[in-house]
């Protein structure tokens, strides 16, 4: 099942009066082929180049795992318990990579989560560790769990396999949580998809994929030159294009849902990439939701 907000024509009065029955606000189209097995629940906080947070959650036992933390904390606490996630089964916090829209608030999450005592270790790679100021402040007082591509890690409730990106950061990953008979794909910051991420990617029913830029805007938008030689790099984000291809290759018949995320609110628009990515289901005769996520805006896809 699927709910958005406002933007996406559901009001929040909406998604209150059916969050007080402890219900999912379904798009009818969606709900009808929901799989019996699925368990993983995403919340995109946020994404985009201001900031980054996403939550996936366990419905069954309420286990979870922040994915960044760019985004402030009032919004990931305020957004999480708004998707259903209850912070305090929060089993840890996972670091893609060490940019400055991915890891600025971690420290005053850190402090919010202490507040209600609540603990989390954090997973991240030795190099991003290494890069990162907020990380270094946090490592004084957080567990640090180091992770390298090509690992699966038990997280509370979800397994999660750690896998590679191309990014022009000193370590960079995406990663694919289960649980049960239940897979969730997340990929985001890669210039181009990998071979050990396309695998890996492989068989999930919810996919957050990178869909950050259109190719003729970023030629002619505002960046300088050299920004824009970096944002359409090898080593920066994916364009529509691109995570068009990404997603012919990962469609399946288990696919439900795609979340396209890190759209530039520069060379992009919100429209471009869902269009484009609903133009690769219809061309595989699929039934699969298409949605983009905000910079300023939760997204919630609930199972």
């Amino acid at each position: 099942m699927l709910f958005q907000d406002e933007e996406q024509g559901l009001t929040r009065a909406h998604i209150e009066a059916h969050r007080e029955n402890h219900e999912s606000l379904a798009l009818d189209c969606h709900a009808k082929h929901t799989s019996p097995s699925a368990r993983l629940n995403l919340i995109v906080v946020g994404s985009g180049s201001k900031g980054n947070a996403s939550v996936v959650y366990d419905r069954v036992t309420g286990e979870g795992i922040l994915i960044d933390a760019g985004i402030c904390k009032r919004d990931v606490f305020a957004f999480s318990a708004e998707g259903g996630f209850d912070m305090a089964k929060l089993k840890g916090i996972l670091i893609s990579h060490n940019h400055s829209d991915h890891v600025k608030n971690l420290g005053v999450i850190l402090r919010g989560l202490r507040a209600r005592d609540i603990e989390v270790p954090l997973y991240l790679h030795p190099e991003t560790l290494a890069a990162s100021k907020e990380l270094k402040q946090a490592q004084d007082s957080s567990e640090i769990v180091f992770f390298e591509a090509g690992q699966k890690h038990t997280i509370g409730a979800l397994d999660v396999s750690i896998l590679p990106t191309s990014h022009d950061a000193p370590a960079s990953f995406a990663f694919k949580f289960e649980c049960g008979a239940d897979a969730l794909g997340f990929i985001t910051d890669t210039g181009v998809v990998l071979p050990e991420a396309l695998e890996g990617l492989r068989g999930v029913r919810i996919l957050g994929l990178e869909s950050n830029h259109d190719e003729q805007m970023l030629k002619t938008g505002p960046y300088p030159r050299m920004l824009k030689e970096r944002v359409g790099s090898e080593v920066g984000h994916l364009s529509n294009a691109q995570a068009a291809d990404a997603l012919a290759a990962l469609m399946h018949s288990g696919l439900e849902t795609v979340v396209a995320l890190h759209i530039s609110e520069n060379n992009n628009t919100y429209r471009l990439p869902v269009e484009t990515l609903r133009g690769v289901v219809a061309r595989a005769e699929a039934e699969v939701s298409v949605v983009c996520a905000y910079q300023k805006r939760p997204v919630f896809i609930i199972g």
